[in-house]
């Protein structure tokens, strides 16, 4: 391992040790530090640590702003071992992220995907059965597509109905129940599950045709694929247009138990602490970030209020 790699390695280790998880940090750092030896570079220049952030094209400005944030906290720890790196001047390349708008899934658009999922090519037949499994999963249960990438085939009881989602953001682990469809569609994909056998050797969930877990990366762009193919995302030459995304399952979760809720006459206000501890947030603050505003939800949270108001409630 070269000297900046073996730097890399080291600031890792530290920043997790301080509790950070660095899941895609890590990887990114990576990829910059093959792009510096690339260069033939020593040490990290401004010059180097901007034109690697800039690659990307038909980007947001605050994703070129994200990759040089992350080299830049690498090289100000870096800087202390080699002088010769050039520490980064804050918000050289400032960005300013916009929300994306996210895309609540119908219920015919969520059939035609799983139903797409299943026509999925693969040698030895699991892919199919991994993508229905893994869009099912998340559109009835709104984890965040990092937390059901990450399960452990320990962390799904079938027997009690519970997902144990471990260590997620923010270091949090919580218990997740499971509708009896979404076990027993887990369960089914269970008994099609090679389990520990030649080509399938982890303890993941969720596995690849070639045994190994599911990685976010391929996941992302099969999902991709999958929502082109069903006619939500644009078709643009080979390249595929921007779409509906894994964690929109996630927005359509939330939406759309606010609306449940909402035609059963519950209390929104009182129980929507209750849907953050399930979610996993630690404040209602970021559980009203995956709720969109569709037009159903808008009218009936409007026609609760106006009954309030008809009955003299405030």
């Amino acid at each position: 391992m070269t000297t900046m790699g073996t730097a890399l390695t080291q600031y890792v280790a530290v920043r997790r040790a301080l509790g950070a998880q660095l899941r895609e940090p890590a990887v990114t750092l990576r990829h910059f530090v093959e792009f510096v030896e690339r260069e033939g570079a020593a040490f990290i220049t401004i010059d180097l640590a901007l034109r690697w952030a800039m690659t990307p094209v038909g980007v947001q400005r605050a994703t070129w702003a994200r990759r040089l944030s992350q080299v830049r906290r690498f090289a100000t720890w870096l800087h202390a071992h080699d002088p010769r790196t050039q520490i980064l001047p804050a918000r050289i390349l400032a960005g300013q992220r916009r929300r994306t708008q996210p895309h609540i899934f119908a219920d015919q658009e969520i059939s035609d995907l799983i139903t797409a999922a299943r026509q999925l090519a693969s040698s030895k037949g699991l892919r199919a059965h991994t993508y229905t499994t893994l869009i099912g999963l998340l559109t009835t249960t709104g984890l965040r597509p990092g937390e059901a990438l990450r399960l452990k085939q320990a962390d799904v009881d079938l027997e009690r109905g519970m997902l144990f989602i471990r260590n997620s953001k923010f270091g949090k682990s919580r218990f997740v129940p499971l509708h009896e469809s979404t076990r027993a569609a887990l369960a089914s994909y269970v008994r099609r599950r090679p389990v520990r056998q030649a080509h399938t050797q982890t303890d993941a969930f969720l596995v690849s045709d070639s045994g190994r877990p599911l990685s976010g990366s391929a996941a992302r762009r099969t999902f991709a694929q999958l929502t082109r193919a069903v006619g939500l995302r644009p078709a643009t030459g080979r390249r595929i247009g921007r779409g509906p995304r894994l964690q929109d399952c996630r927005h359509t979760f939330t939406t759309r138990t606010l609306v449940e809720w909402y035609r059963a006459g519950r209390d929104v206000t009182r129980d929507l602490p209750m849907l953050t501890t399930y979610l996993g947030h630690s404040d209602v603050a970021h559980t009203y970030w995956y709720i969109a505003g569709i037009p159903e939800l808008l009218q009936l949270a409007t026609d609760k209020l106006s009954g309030r108001r008809a009955g003299g409630r405030p």
